[in-house]
Parts: structure tokens; C-alpha cells; sequence
């Protein structure tokens, strides 16, 4: 074990090669992960996902150290990806390489105890396409995971270097199927398996939604009319690709700039909404990142929120999520003092009206996972969500709450009519989306 030389590897660095596996068509249909970080609790109840390794290090550096001690365990499942140790473009090389040998010596091993096994592959720089490749069998199916590259905008200066490193792999591995972890790039080739991030979730552990099927050389799902990425904070966490810094968070509406300002400086702001919108003001800290936002309205809702209300801003998941409504009820308001230097005017957002839309059921779900209003009109009527510590409201407006303290996963299910949230969400009109 301390020498690690049990196995055939290439003749450069040693690395070990993985024995090429197969997928059946049965295999294909409907497939999904499961988090190696959960199959102690969950010990082969979901037999028929494969284990991903899609995760921080530290959760699974111990099939590094002890391998022996989760080989029954991993027994019980379909397959297993390698772990995906780290590839920053920040570490040495010497660890790439380093990192590169623990994932196809694991994956070795796993397969020489009779398991399924996978090779998940990852890569840098191009400095790294020499040895990022090794000990994989031309012809095999592979896995990567995109996830990071997605999510928030994080790493899209990266897609480009991203590519080039697939399309490196197409050409040395040229691998017969890739599992890839979230959305596919439009620029992606190949026979492409497409693993929704959200129905590999701890949110559909017992369902069978979802069956999949390959449209284009791409694993589409048949449940929601549009592809779904999202993973709301309870989700294990995951990695991918890239910087270890994961980029900083960009903001993909107007409005969403008010989250960004001078370090340690207030600033007035102004959300525009369908209704007219509001005024704010943030608080920003040493990093230029709002910590802090007053909202001078009641949204309507003067039940739920004072006329001004203030909101703690976290940061904790890299993107701001506003906390719940600090009231004051009894008029009794604290000072917000403003730092506006002379002559600095309000920031302005303006209203987009491809904003009444949701593209995804994802994009919903984010919006209210992150302390969001929702407003949307359905037959008629207007209805509203709030939520903040994962726990919604729905009302009627000028009419009152239709129903309380829901998770978001009853929020998606609940009924209006006879149509579940989830299935008219994207058709509806949205009249608010105010973070």
C-alpha cells in the first residue's frame, strides 16, 4: 500500500491503468449518481445509481488512506466514478500529477475487487494534457463534471481552456460515451450522457421521475420541459473544474448589482418591479460585497414586512442570500446611516422584460432558495412565495396566505387548481422576482 505499484501503469509516471467497462442500454436509461459521502447512511438502498466522487477532497480522501474499509460498500452499487482529486490551475504540477495517480490507482483497485468502475477525468492547463489522460483505455466511458463552470457564472472565463482540454480528451482517449455532471456546452461532441444535477439530488432519492434517452448524442430528461441544473443549499456540495478560488460572483441582472459596492461604504439603490419597484439601500464590507440591505416598502405584504424592513445578506454559498425581514413594527426605526460621496447618484436597474419568464424550473427554485419574492399570475388570479430559512409562504394578493411554513420541495408540489406549482411556473407570467 505504501508503494502503490500493484498495478500496470504507463511507463512515464507509473500511473495505473483502469480495465475499460461497458454500459447497457439498461444502464443508460434513467441513470443517476449517488454521493459517496452518503453511502454509509443510505448502504445500497439506491443500488441502481453509480457512486460520484464529485465533492470537496476531505470528504472522500479516506478511499485513498483505506480503501479495503468501503470495497462491500461499494459492492452494492451499479458502478463507481474515480474520485475526482483536485486539479487547480493554482497547484503545482507535482500535485496534478500526484492527484491524477490516486484517481486511477482507486479506480484500479475498485476494479480488481470487481466493481464497475468509471474513469472520471480532469485537467488544468494545457500544461497538464500530458499526463491528465494517462491510464485510460482508448474507447472507454469517461465522466467529467461542468457543474462549477455553470453555476452563478463562476469560471465562464475558463470555458474556453475547459474545451480545450475535451476536446484533448476526445482525441486521446477518443472514449465511446462521456458522463457529463450538469448541462453540456453547446460546443461538447460526442456521445454524451447528460446527469441532471437536480434529479441526482437527495430531493429525488425515491422517485422514478425522469427517464432519459439520447437525443443528438445528448442524455435529455423527459420530466420538465426544460433542462433543470439547479442544486438548492441542502444538496451535497460539489466541485468541478478550474481555479480552487471559484471565481468571483458576477451578477447576471441589473438589478443584481446593487449587491456589489465600494468597500466599506452605503449606497442608495432602486429594484424596478412590474408593480413599480422599490428603493434600498446596502451596506457594503472590505471586500465591496453587501452585507446589509434596507428595503423602503412592504412589498405589499404589510402582514409580513414593516415599511422599512432590513434584510442580513450571506454569502456563505458565494452568491448574496438576503436573510429573513428584521421589522420594525413599533416605528421604532434604527439609524442606516448613507455614505453617498458628493456629487454620486443612486445606482439605477432597469426593468428587463425577458425578466417575466422563468427559463428553468432551476432558476425558480434559486430565486426562492435565496430569500426571493415570487409573484406570478395563473387563470387570472395573483398569487405570491416567500420563504427565508427554507421555509415558504403562499398567498393570494389582496387576499391573504393560502398556505405556511411549506418546504420548498411542497412549494413545487403544491396545487392551485388542478396543476401542481412545478408543472405552470414556467408558463406563467412572472409580475415579481425581487431579491
Amino acid at each position: 500500500m505504501f508503494l502503490r505499484n500493484k498495478f500496470d501503469g504507463d511507463k512515464e509516471y507509473g500511473i495505473p491503468i483502469i480495465p475499460k467497462t461497458e454500459l447497457s442500454e439498461d444502464d443508460i436509461n434513467d441513470l443517476r449518481l449517488f454521493p459517496f459521502n452518503a453511502i454509509k447512511a443510505d448502504n445500497g438502498k439506491h443500488s441502481a445509481r453509480i457512486i460520484h466522487f464529485f465533492l470537496y477532497d476531505y470528504n472522500f480522501e479516506k478511499i485513498w488512506i483505506d480503501p479495503d474499509k468501503y470495497v462491500d460498500l461499494l459492492s452494492k452499487y451499479k458502478g463507481v466514478l474515480t474520485p475526482d482529486f483536485s486539479m487547480y490551475l493554482e497547484m503545482p504540477y507535482a500535485l496534478q500529477i500526484y492527484n491524477t495517480f490516486r484517481n486511477r490507482w482507486c479506480g484500479a483497485y475498485l476494479a480488481d475487487k470487481g466493481i464497475k468502475v468509471i474513469p472520471t477525468v480532469s485537467w488544468s492547463d494545457e500544461k497538464s494534457f500530458g499526463f491528465c489522460f494517462k491510464g485510460i483505455e482508448k474507447g472507454s466511458i469517461v465522466a467529467v463534471s461542468i457543474y462549477m463552470f455553470h453555476e452563478h457564472n463562476n469560471h465562464a472565463e475558463q470555458k474556453e481552456l475547459f474545451m480545450k482540454g475535451y476536446n484533448k480528451m476526445l482525441e486521446t482517449v477518443e472514449p465511446s460515451k462521456i458522463i457529463c455532471y450538469s448541462e453540456p456546452f453547446d460546443e461538447m461532441t460526442g456521445e454524451i450522457i447528460y446527469i441532471d444535477y437536480d434529479l441526482s439530488s437527495w430531493q429525488h432519492y425515491g422517485d422514478d421521475v425522469g427517464k432519459s434517452f439520447v437525443i443528438n448524442k445528448t442524455i435529455m430528461n423527459t420530466s420538465d420541459k426544460k433542462i433543470d441544473t439547479l442544486i438548492t443549499k441542502k444538496v451535497y456540495i460539489t466541485k468541478g473544474g478550474g481555479s480552487a478560488y471559484g471565481g468571483d460572483w458576477i451578477p447576471k441582472k441589473e438589478s443584481d448589482k446593487r449587491f456589489l459596492g465600494d468597500p466599506n461604504s452605503q449606497r442608495n439603490n432602486r429594484v424596478d418591479t412590474k408593480k413599480g419597484g422599490y428603493k434600498t439601500k446596502d451596506s457594503y464590507g472590505k471586500d465591496g460585497k453587501a452585507t446589509k440591505e434596507r428595503h423602503y416598502t412592504d412589498h405589499g405584504r404589510p402582514d409580513k414586512h414593516s415599511d422599512p424592513h432590513d434584510h442580513e445578506i450571506n454569502w456563505d454559498n458565494g452568491r448574496p442570500e438576503l436573510g429573513p425581514p428584521i421589522n420594525y413594527p413599533d416605528g421604532n426605526i434604527p439609524e442606516f446611516k448613507d455614505f453617498l460621496r458628493k456629487g454620486e447618484k443612486a445606482m439605477k436597474n432597469y426593468y428587463n422584460p425577458e425578466d417575466n419568464k422563468f427559463e428553468t424550473l432551476g432558476e425558480f427554485k434559486l430565486y426562492l432558495s435565496s430569500g426571493a419574492n415570487v409573484g406570478f399570475e395563473y387563470e387570472g388570479t395573483e398569487y405570491g412565495i416567500e420563504g427565508h430559512n427554507e421555509k415558504y409562504d403562499i398567498w393570494i394578493y389582496n387576499s391573504g396566505d393560502i398556505a405556511n411554513d411549506l418546504t420548498l420541495k411542497e412549494v413545487l408540489d403544491f396545487e392551485i387548481g388542478k396543476e401542481k406549482i412545478r408543472d405552470i411556473i414556467l408558463q406563467a407570467e412572472i409580475t415579481e422576482r425581487i431579491l
